[in-house]
């Protein structure tokens, strides 16, 4: 079975002009289906070029007869020609361009850029592009995957981050790569000149995400069981709705007590064991691990996880008539607490 290269393989081989007639690019998340596209754009022609040998349509407006013809077309004074076919999850009859990827125009490279789906792998054409080409699948990142992408993105620019604020942003944008680049390029943008460094002063000013009052300073609370200190974090939280939406704070808390769930079931509780096990990557983040498993022990982490799914159904209105969201987070850090 061909081994299925990864995003950084695929981009450097496109940086080193090493192209192949056909790429397909599929699957749920869109920010690395665009990257790879956006590239090929940039770096199979160049300017001079494009205007006689780029063709770029839309899945919806064309369809498989039309692809096929003008990947066939040969180039006019270039040594080759781009075809994109951009929202291709869109294109009728996708799998009749199997009779042109069998033999696809070496002086063509063509693009099949795919969305929140992916081919079906039971048929022709995801096999012949595997055999000629390349198929990539873009998949969701993980959310503990996510601080070493934004640690990577930055790096990229020459631009460093501590890990701890990359779990912050993290923890408040979640796993949208699209919305957290976004933010991202705010934050590269607002660097004072001559400051390579994403600094939480930083984050604070230009986001809005409290170093102090956020999701991650509340589960470090919570795990230590610092009454004072996330009475404090939830008032801001009350005080700062817009900024802090129950749903978000509940999914980080579910999170860390199923991995505590694990922790506990674990025999060898070394630092050498549950970072793999829980698939951290920095030291920092066991820290809260640690300090919880003295203080919960299995049978109140079990408790905790209950009770975080009963309050996430009345933070939907399942057996809540009117309380409010700060008055529900309140209630529940008392529960977890005690």
């Amino acid at each position: 079975m061909t081994k299925e290269l990864t995003f950084e393989e695929i981009k450097g081989g496109i940086l080193n002009n090493r192209f192949m007639p056909v790429y397909m690019f599929q699957g749920e998340e869109p920010y690395f289906i665009d990257q790879l596209t956006e590239l090929l754009i940039a770096r199979v022609l160049n300017d001079s070029e494009r205007d006689f040998n780029q063709t770029l349509v839309y899945g919806s407006e064309v369809d498989v007869a039309t692809v096929i013809n003008a990947a066939k077309r040969f180039p006019m004074m270039s040594e080759r020609q781009l075809v994109v076919v951009k929202e291709a999850q869109n294109l009728k009859n996708i799998e009749e361009l199997v009779h042109y990827v069998k033999q696809p125009q070496p002086s063509t490279v063509l693009v099949l850029n795919y969305k929140y789906g992916k081919l079906d792998g039971r048929k022709k054409l995801a096999g012949e592009i595997a055999k000629v080409g390349i198929l990539f699948e873009s998949k969701k990142l993980y959310e503990n995957k996510v601080p070493s992408f934004i640690i990577s993105y930055l790096k990229d620019r020459q631009i460093t981050i501590e890990p701890k604020s990359a779990q912050i942003l993290t923890d408040y944008l979640g796993n949208n790569l699209s919305k957290l680049t976004n933010e991202l390029e705010k934050l590269i943008i607002s660097l004072p000149e001559g400051q390579r460094r994403i600094t939480p002063e930083l984050i604070e000013t230009n986001i809005g995400i409290s170093k102090e009052f956020n999701n991650f300073e509340l589960q470090s609370a919570i795990a230590a069981r610092d009454i004072l200190k996330v009475n404090r974090i939830l008032k801001y939280f009350r005080e700062n709705p817009k900024s802090n939406p129950m749903t978000a704070t509940l999914t980080v808390l579910y999170n860390f007590f199923s991995n505590l769930m694990i922790c506990h079931f674990s025999k060898d509780k070394s630092e050498n064991t549950l970072m793999p096990l829980l698939e951290l990557r920095f030291g920092f983040q066991l820290t809260d691990y640690v300090k919880a498993l003295r203080i919960y022990n299995s049978f109140k982490t079990l408790e905790i996880i209950a009770l975080l799914r009963e309050y996430d159904a009345k933070s939907k209105g399942v057996g809540n008539i009117s309380a409010s969201e700060g008055d529900l987070m309140e209630e529940l850090a008392y529960k977890m607490m005690h």
